[in-house]
Formats: structure tokens, C-alpha cells, sequence
């Protein structure tokens, strides 16, 4: 019998399915109730496919950008939307701040206070 991958989702609401029932594919045991699904598989097929390129990648975004032929933007929202559907929150990016933020490192490299690894690794890690 050819398996497929769980769905998470209804296809007809799009709501999240329930677990109901467990099957032993040897003894054929069934145990019916409610169960906690994956988290994963509430994501869609898109979803899972971009969490996969991610992890194969070790969270490397320039990888990832390369990989599927995207930018870092769409990158970083893709990513944010598989946090979401996670359940977990996503903190906004001001890029206000991160503008100054990025600013007073430079500034701090042009006095000679940071060397340029440092610079480069403090501008990434914003």
C-alpha cells in the first residue's frame, strides 16, 4: 500500500485536523481517541518544503536564498510565516532601529574600535 504524508489540514475549511485514530501497519492493532498531532504537519506542503531547504542548509539564509532563488527578504518572511503557523509569536523588525543600530557600528569601525570581522559580525546578527 503506498503511503502518504499526513495531512494537517482540512481541504475542505482549511482547519486543523484531528488525530483519531493509530494503526500498526505489522499486527494491525488500531487504538482510537484523540492524540496530539506533529506541529510540522499542520504546516502546508510549501511550508514543510521551505523548513526542509532550511534545516539542509543549517539556517544558513544565503544558502537558502541560493537554494530556492530567492531574496533574503522573502527568505526572512517565509520564515516568519512558518513561525506563526508554529504558534509561536513573531517580533516585528524595526528597521528604524536596526538602521541605527547599524550606523553606530560603522561609526565604530571607521574610529578604528571594531575591527571589520567584528563590524561584519555584529551588522549580521541584527
Amino acid at each position: 500500500m503506498q503511503r502518504r504524508p499526513m495531512p494537517g489540514r482540512c481541504p475542505v475549511c482549511q482547519e486543523r485536523l484531528d488525530v483519531t485514530r493509530l494503526n500498526c501497519p505489522q499486527c494491525d492493532t488500531a487504538i482510537d481517541g484523540r492524540f496530539d498531532g506533529c506541529k510540522f504537519c499542520q504546516l502546508t506542503t510549501e511550508q514543510r518544503s521551505f523548513i526542509a531547504t532550511f534545516i539542509k542548509s543549517r539556517g544558513n539564509i544565503k544558502e537558502v536564498e541560493r537554494e530556492l532563488g530567492i531574496s533574503y527578504p522573502t527568505v526572512r518572511g517565509r520564515l516568519d510565516q512558518v513561525i506563526q503557523a508554529l504558534g509561536y509569536r513573531v517580533e516585528p523588525r524595526d528597521s528604524a532601529t536596526q538602521a541605527l543600530k547599524r550606523k553606530e557600528i560603522l561609526d565604530r569601525l571607521s574610529k578604528g574600535e571594531l575591527s571589520a570581522e567584528e563590524a561584519v559580525k555584529q551588522i549580521k546578527e541584527l
